[in-house]
């Protein structure tokens, strides 16, 4: 697509917006600064017949529909934050999450037969009609000759068009962002489009998504804080994707948390655990969790599906995280911040010791709080401050981490508004930190780091010319004495760290 196609397709985007009055809506007029309301009544003026019907939520749900697959993203992570945006606005964008229009079930039949190379009958003694209707596709309950209930997820026609469109709608976006408002240019929007783009584009391959959803479902099962439905890899082909049943009833069903029996807060602090224990033990996450993607059932099994985007952190960044979600646990704030330097999260001009005092202004007034005693827009606009302060950039590398612990967080304040994250998060975070960083594991780090040395003293010593013939030690007495001096000093860091 060309930039001016895209231009042209932004411009309609915005133009959908404003006809549903769904860019600065009018219930919110009497909340915006003198200079935005003029702007928001000026955009009013162009505003639709459809700026008339319903909610603000309504209005834009109704819109992001309209505007494809990257929009309706949006909304659903929206639809998680009722704490910020208001329980009526995140109840009328809920239904973007996998209540949309559906296609036909023929069509689904054919696009079956097509990814399969063979008719749906051939695998399924009943296909019935879709349950479940999303931006990308959508599940059939179907059962398989052997009797087994699985659900079928297929792509809908003519998706990939779609999403590529979108993809440069972003970048087109994002490349304005940066020419316009250079004080966006820290959230560096050219990279977190790319971020989001990748995701969709890998979303649109369901064998990508079976392999994500059966090595999730080994993590998972390492946990038992939540599981994944197995893969029925017969079933499997680049737009068809089947899975066994989910047990429970998805999040997204207002009856779901109204079971018989529900423990909503151990369901909510297993949701915390689950995804902190994949990210931090596996490094790799269910990185689209919003509660179309999770089925509940009493007394506080979670099961997650939808494997379409797939999370990764490095070591590197595992250590980050959990050194500093545990710097905020025991309320030591300046180790925070002193993470936040050496990952080069904050440029090294700054002060260590007033970014602590930042960090300390937004921990202490949730701490050992419930979810329904603070205030998250209020938190979000403050972090988005100190932020802007303190120079931080965005780190596109864990765009989809940062992603899904906002969605996280906001399912469980849904389960369980008197839910108090840091104490879910302790166990698995101490875990993290006795595991990886205890006296015993650096112990074990140096030990690898003296192994590696010497591997490299031993291949350099086999590698060197030989010398003339000369009455000397040789390079296996000499290799020798280096590996008995290298376990005695091994011995005594090992014994300073563990006793001193």
């Amino acid at each position: 697509m060309s930039d001016l196609a895209a231009f042209g397709r932004l411009v309609a985007a915005g133009w959908v917006l404003v006809r549903a009055d769904a860019l600065a809506p009018r219930e919110i007029a009497p909340l915006l600064p003198p200079s935005a309301g003029l702007a928001a009544r000026i955009l009013r003026l162009f505003a639709g017949p459809e700026a008339r019907q319903g909610r603000p939520g309504e209005r834009l749900a109704t819109a992001l529909e309209k505007l494809g697959p990257a929009a309706i993203k949006l909304g659903q992570l929206l639809s998680t934050r009722a704490d910020i945006f208001g329980e009526a606005f995140t109840t009328d964008l809920a239904r973007l999450k996998d209540n949309l229009a559906p296609f036909p079930t023929e069509i689904a039949k054919v696009e079956v037969a097509k990814g399969l190379a063979k008719p749906a009958e051939a695998l399924f003694m009943r296909f019935d009609e879709p349950v479940a209707a999303a931006s990308i596709a959508q599940a059939h309950p179907a059962i398989l000759h052997d009797g087994r209930k699985v659900a079928v997820k297929v792509l809908r026609p003519d998706i990939e068009l779609r999403v590529a469109r979108d993809s440069e709608v972003l970048r087109l976006a994002a490349r304005l962002v940066e020419a316009v408002a250079p004080p966006a240019r820290r959230l560096e929007p050219r990279a977190l489009v790319e971020t989001v783009a990748e995701s969709l584009r890998l979303e649109l391959d369901l064998r990508m998504e079976a392999g994500g959803a059966s090595e999730l479902r080994e993590v998972m099962a390492r946990d038992g804080y939540i599981v994944a439905p197995a893969v029925v890899w017969e079933g499997v082909g680049k737009r068809v994707l089947t899975l066994e049943w989910a047990n429970g009833m998805p999040l997204s069903d207002a009856a779901a948390l109204t079971q018989p029996g529900l423990d909503r807060p151990l369901l909510a602090t297993k949701l915390i655990r689950a995804f902190l224990a994949q990210a931090l033990d596996h490094g790799v996450f269910h990185a689209d969790l919003h509660e179309g993607n999770l089925f509940a059932a009493a007394p506080a099994e979670l099961t997650a599906v939808d494997f379409g985007i797939i999370g990764r952190i490095g070591p590197g960044e595992r250590r980050y995280l959990a050194e500093i979600l545990f710097g905020f646990i025991t309320r030591d704030y300046h180790r925070v911040a002193q993470v936040h330097f050496d990952a080069g999260y904050v440029p090294a001009h700054h002060s260590v010791a007033a970014f602590a005092q930042a960090l300390r202004s937004v921990g202490e007034p949730t701490f050992r709080r419930s979810a329904d005693d603070v205030s998250m827009g209020r938190l979000l606009t403050q972090l988005f401050e100190i932020t802007a302060l303190f120079d931080m950039r965005l780190r596109p590398e864990l765009v989809l981490l940062q992603k899904t612990m906002v969605a996280v967080e906001g399912v469980a304040r849904r389960i369980d508004p008197s839910h108090d994250i840091w104490a879910a998060a302790d166990p698995v975070v101490r875990r993290y930190i006795t595991r990886e960083l205890s006296p015993i594991a650096r112990a074990k780090d140096l030990a690898q780091e003296v192994l590696s040395a010497l591997r490299t003293i031993v291949r350099r010593l086999e590698e060197a010319p030989q010398p003339p013939v000369v009455v000397r030690p040789s390079p296996v007495s000499r290799l020798l004495w280096l590996l008995i001096g290298a376990t005695l000093a091994f011995g005594a860091v090992v014994a300073w760290t563990v006793f001193s």
